[in-house]
């Protein structure tokens, strides 16, 4: 009779950690969509700093980031335990977020880029953060940590809350592992990245310096590619905040998810690219959704700014 119990008790470990396994990877491949948003903002956030004090820039914000997902997955853990009805509104929330920071993005790019650059040209960072201004270095370092921070928060809380719509109908201990694993495994991710990234210039820098050829070679492929690197992942992360925002917003709407897909089955129909079509469909789809959906909230959030300024 042990043996039994005993055998019926790992059954349902392994059954509970298949369910954890499966909703990770669930849970992962949708909060990707704003891991290139995050990998692009924190990379900038700490540019501008001395080059010796990048990685514990880097660190410092990456503590930061802990400490919000210790405050957020607790949270997201009492809403779904308490206030489970708030889960769709918070996802439509954040995927709404997400679609109005993409467009913002969009409109300041191709919009006010001309403008912005004529009226207000950006400060050069390097020389306050190496004391040239006279400055505080160790200040300047602090409110660059903060403002990192600050970024990290919002998009901490929009992974949580994608998570979070992930796991809402598992068992509560099944969603505290999910969680947590999540808010560490994006932790560890974003900022092992972003030190990579920051450090790409360095790395390209000494192995242009080395004797052998072949390492010089590479180390200017490196220097000349890391600007680029930077300009992609911010297009991708831009993409990406439609895709997600886009296909949360969706979700939440029935009558268009199931028009969504229809038309992907429709496309699925099709001879010979059927396949690829059915699956690129609820993604496109999405995404121009997204976009429509953030140029409405940028409108209706412009509009509020005008009547309060106008107010005042």
């Amino acid at each position: 009779m042990a043996g039994a119990s005993l055998l019926t008790l790992l059954d349902d470990i392994a059954s509970v950690l298949d369910d954890v396994a499966a909703m990770t990877k669930v849970a992962a491949k949708k909060t990707a969509g704003v891991l290139g948003d995050d990998l692009a903002l924190n990379a900038q956030q700490v540019s501008g700093v001395r080059a010796d004090r990048e990685l514990p820039v880097v660190l410092a914000v990456a503590k930061g980031s802990a400490l919000n997902k210790l405050i957020l997955v607790p949270a997201a853990l009492l809403i779904s335990a308490f206030a489970p009805w708030a889960v769709t509104p918070l996802l439509m929330l954040g995927g709404a977020f997400l679609c109005y920071e993409g467009f913002e993005k969009l409109a300041e790019r191709f919009l006010h880029g001309p403008e912005k650059t004529a009226e207000a040209p950006e400060p050069v960072e390097a020389p306050v953060a190496q004391g040239e201004t006279g400055l505080d270095p160790l200040a300047y370092e602090r409110d660059k940590v903060k403002g990192a921070i600050r970024t990290d928060f919002i998009l901490s809380a929009e992974i949580i809350a994608i998570t979070l719509g992930t796991v809402a109908d598992a068992a509560f201990m099944t969603q505290v592992v999910v969680m947590t694993g999540i808010a560490a495994i994006m932790t560890v991710g974003v900022y092992g990245l972003v030190a990579g990234i920051v450090k790409l210039d360095d790395l390209g820098l000494y192995l242009s310096q080395r004797a052998a050829a072949s390492a010089q070679r590479l180390g200017r492929g490196i220097l000349r590619a890391a600007p680029y690197l930077m300009k992609t992942l911010s297009v991708v992360g831009t993409a990406a905040m439609f895709m997600v925002g886009g296909g949360i917003l969706a979700h939440g709407i029935a009558p268009l998810h199931h028009g969504i897909e229809a038309l992907a089955g429709q496309a699925a129909g099709i001879a010979g690219i059927g396949g690829l079509l059915a699956a690129l469909t609820p993604t496109l789809l999405n995404a121009l959704f997204g976009i429509a959906a953030g140029a409405l909230v940028l409108a209706g959030v412009s509009l509020v700014g005008r009547l309060r300024g106008a107010r005042h």
